[in-house]
């Protein structure tokens, strides 16, 4: 099983974040954070690194609901969406798999909520167009 859920597009990289936050949006998702991966590399390490943005996304009624089956599950919220500039040009968006994300946390009814999350954000990479 992959922790991932990815796709390749031919979108400039800015242009790829406007639209993988719409769909985002169109889903329930709203965007917590952003981590500009290359900006932090070249500020902490002075290392020059591809654009690589790491985008913090949350279903406010899926992440009450897994916060009400577990308490401590905020410890691996919200759910994260990368976009990074591939060596061809391309640019690839991900979104991590809460399934997979969550296989070690033994509690049924957050399984649930894992899938429903891992449908959501299945559909928004697939729909990214």
């Amino acid at each position: 099983m992959s922790y991932y859920f990815s796709k390749t597009v031919d979108y400039k990289f800015d242009q790829a974040i406007e639209k993988i936050t719409e769909e985002l949006k169109k889903e329930g998702f709203g965007i917590l954070t952003e981590i500009d991966v290359k900006e932090t590399f070249k500020k902490k390490l002075d290392v020059d690194f591809r654009k690589y943005k790491i985008l913090g996304a949350c279903n406010p009624n899926m992440a009450y609901q897994a916060i009400q089956h577990e308490p401590h599950i905020g410890a691996m919220l919200p759910c994260n969406v990368i976009v990074q500039e591939l060596e061809n040009g391309k640019v690839e968006v991900s979104a991590v798999d809460p399934v997979a994300s969550m296989m070690s946390v033994k509690n049924d009814k957050l399984g649930e909520v894992a899938k429903d999350v891992r449908n959501k954000l299945q559909k928004v990479i697939e729909n990214f167009k």
